[in-house]
């Protein structure tokens, strides 16, 4: 299967590069920049939509390596918080967690999809998310978050995801290759030899999702801070649309909706 719907939105195949806005419900994460405050989230949804996102990805919880830990009851406010605010805009959205408690809360609002960085290796959430019938973004993960190394192990990861998802009934699948340093054994060497193989990942009939907005390995090597990753991260992703990910996940969404559109436009896709 190369294609996935998300509410109203085919991702993968024919259809155009998507785009996914990262909208943060949490201030301890790593690019301090990215933080939406509750007031401000419905007319940050508004703008992103306005500026080219297709698919608004909503997360409470900062995943970077040595961010604090917060309890599982405080995401879960903060997402219903967000949620209860953008109800009804009609933009879809996906909820990023790995907690089933979170995603039962989240499921009793109107949401399109669900992106977890677990590889739906919690038996419950991969219960609830394949009853809910929503579609499922679902990273390369064994135990923890991101515990493989080298392409061949993230190869198996994502198979053993597509096994998952078919014994709880998930039929719409964008899979994940976990470019970051999830875990301290990972370096920045591994994140660029996910993306040089990205296209590698199409053994696996699934569409692909690019997440490298602003991350570590990019500011490794240009020596620029989360805040100045800007370019460093359009080059790596005009690179993975070369490789064929079919959805872009960024902070910074003027900038990646006009480099989708060139590189639809030189590959003649519009």
């Amino acid at each position: 299967m190369l294609t996935c719907r998300i509410g109203n939105i085919t991702v993968g195949k024919d259809a155009p590069v998507r785009l996914m806005a990262v909208i943060n419900a949490s201030p301890e994460s790593f690019f301090s920049k990215s933080f939406v405050p509750p007031g401000s989230v419905l007319h940050t949804v508004q703008k992103f939509s306005e500026d080219g996102a297709d698919i608004i990805d909503i997360g409470a919880r900062s995943t970077a390596p040595n961010s604090p830990q917060i309890p599982v009851h405080t995401e879960r406010e903060r997402v219903t918080e967000v949620l209860t605010q953008i109800e009804g805009t009609g933009i879809p959205v996906s909820l990023d967690t790995m907690h089933p408690e979170v995603l039962n809360a989240a499921l009793r609002y109107d949401i399109a999809a669900i992106n977890d960085i677990h590889g739906l290796a919690n038996p419950e959430y991969a219960r609830i998310a394949g009853d809910s019938g929503l579609a499922v973004i679902s990273m390369a993960s064994e135990i923890v978050p991101g515990d493989v190394k080298g392409v061949n192990a993230t190869l198996a990861a994502l198979s053993a995801v597509i096994g998952r998802a078919e014994k709880n009934g998930i039929e719409e699948l964008i899979l994940d290759p976990a470019i970051g340093k999830w875990i301290p054994e990972r370096t920045f060497e591994d994140d660029w030899e996910l993306c040089r193989h990205f296209s590698d990942f199409h053994e696996l009939q699934r569409p692909l999702l690019a997440a490298v907005s602003r991350k570590s390995f990019i500011g490794d090597l240009t020596g620029r801070s989360p805040e100045d990753r800007l370019a460093g991260t359009l080059a790596v992703t005009c690179t993975l649309m070369d490789k064929g990910a079919s959805l872009i996940r960024a902070h910074d969404i003027r900038e990646t909706a006009d480099i989708i559109r060139v590189h639809q436009k030189l590959n003649q896709r519009i």
